[in-house]
């Protein structure tokens, strides 16, 4: 008979290996924002709380009723007009579909536009909590796709698309790219030009549908002051009106998770037409009355106020800190034999080690004897590869705990390379 479990937890990390708050472990694996960046995110939100519930008590107090499907209008407004200034191009609100995260955003992308024996191609190395919730559509196939420098080798998922097309029955699209074009995860790459336009015909020709995990674009560092790369969202969406037929093929999955808090749980979609109408007509979100209506009101206040933006320059500022912290330590104590990414946005360094190391024994004796730990490749990968990668998150903790911590994993990596080679 089963029995009734209780974990007694405050944070997702809480009560195990991963608790990046354990400071008796150097935990280089949580892609969350730091207790420092949030106590100042809770500090903004309780004022833009206050300013909101207020104008609730003095009105119609809206926002505590059912929310429309897609998200208000003014949330919508809010939002695009936030997203355009980021983007330094036009996001327009009929485009935007209110979700309470890129996680949920797949989610309904999944049940909501995809065929049930669908196809989702994923990139040989990527999100692995996403590949989890995947494989959970259990009646859809995942097909892993090459990794290049600069995006998916364009030839190899021609080909894999070619082979799986199928007419979709019920839903718009037959399958699904899930990838990560800017700032990946884990590989910090961001995809060229080149590939973006060749992934626009691809999707274009066949129909696919391409779900960009866009949730780093905003936390470029080399520039801030310009433009982040161009989302291919917007390659899709320059077809919009001078191309005949033009339906529109990707879907930008964004969320406030990265760059405000991920406890609010709110995010969205930047979607084509033909993608909004079915989300407006879905289920949960109608019987939901939006995700997190709420929290959206609140958060249209923070853009509306300059909070959120604020903050956001805030968050940039202390993740280009402690990126370069990281970067600067890994060229003094790396392995020379060893090879690592130098990202100029995002969370993530990506780390390569002589083809003979396995980084998942690597990170339990670094675990076991130095006391500190990253996300071993094998976690990113659906096919069981990238065994002698290793990824380490610069994003929760400060420039000078970053410096000690990563030193110290360097020298656990030599230790363990001198281990394997003597025996």
């Amino acid at each position: 008979m089963d029995q009734r479990q209780e974990v007694a937890q405050n944070h997702l990390f809480d009560g195990g290996v991963l608790n990046v708050y354990d400071q008796h472990i150097a935990n280089l694996s949580a892609g969350a924002p730091g207790p420092d960046l949030l106590q100042r995110s809770a500090e903004l939100l309780c004022r833009a709380t206050e300013i909101r519930t207020k104008h609730e008590l003095e009105t119609n107090a809206f926002l505590f009723q059912y929310g429309p499907s897609i998200g208000t209008t003014e949330f919508r407004e809010s939002l695009a007009s936030f997203l355009s200034a980021g983007y330094h191009a036009e996001v327009n609100k009929s485009d935007l579909v209110q979700t309470s995260g890129a996680t949920s955003g797949l989610h309904l992308i999944l049940s909501t536009l995809v065929d049930l024996a669908g196809v989702v191609f994923v990139d040989e190395y990527t999100y692995m909590i996403a590949l989890t919730l995947i494989s959970q559509f259990s009646t859809m196939k995942i097909v892993s796709v090459p990794l290049q420098n600069d995006g998916p080798d364009m030839a190899r998922l021609e080909e894999l698309v070619q082979k799986h097309q199928f007419a979709p029955s019920g839903k718009l699209f037959w399958g699904v790219y899930y990838t990560i074009p800017t700032f990946h995860n884990p590989t910090g790459i961001v995809f060229s030009g080149d590939k973006c336009q060749r992934l626009i015909t691809l999707a274009r020709n066949s129909d696919i549908l391409i779900a960009c995990d866009d949730v780093y674009n905003l936390l470029h560092y080399a520039n801030p002051e310009q433009a982040p790369p161009k989302r291919l969202f917007a390659y899709d969406i320059e077809g919009l009106g001078k191309i005949d037929g033009w339906r529109g093929n990707v879907i930008s999955n964004g969320t406030f998770s990265k760059i405000l808090s991920p406890g609010i749980r709110l995010g969205w979609m930047e979607c084509p037409p033909r993608c909004v109408e079915e989300f407006r007509k879905s289920g949960v979100l109608q019987s939901g009355g939006a995700a997190n209506n709420y929290m959206g009101g609140v958060v249209s206040n923070m853009i509306q106020q300059g909070l959120a933006q604020k903050q956001l320059k805030l968050y940039s500022s202390h993740y280009a800190e402690r990126l370069q912290a990281m970067l600067d330590t890994l060229e003094a104590n790396l392995p020379k034999e060893c090879t690592f990414s130098r990202p100029e946005g995002g969370y993530f360094v990506w780390i390569r080690f002589p083809e003979h190391i396995d980084c998942a024994e690597m990170n339990k004796y670094s675990m076991e004897k130095y006391r500190v730990s990253a996300v071993p490749g094998i976690r990113f990968s659906v096919t069981g590869e990238a065994r002698n990668f290793i990824r380490l998150t610069f994003a929760f903790h400060s420039a000078d705990y970053l410096r000690k911590s990563v030193a110290t994993f360097c020298e656990a990596a030599r230790d363990y390379m001198s281990i394997v080679s003597s025996s």
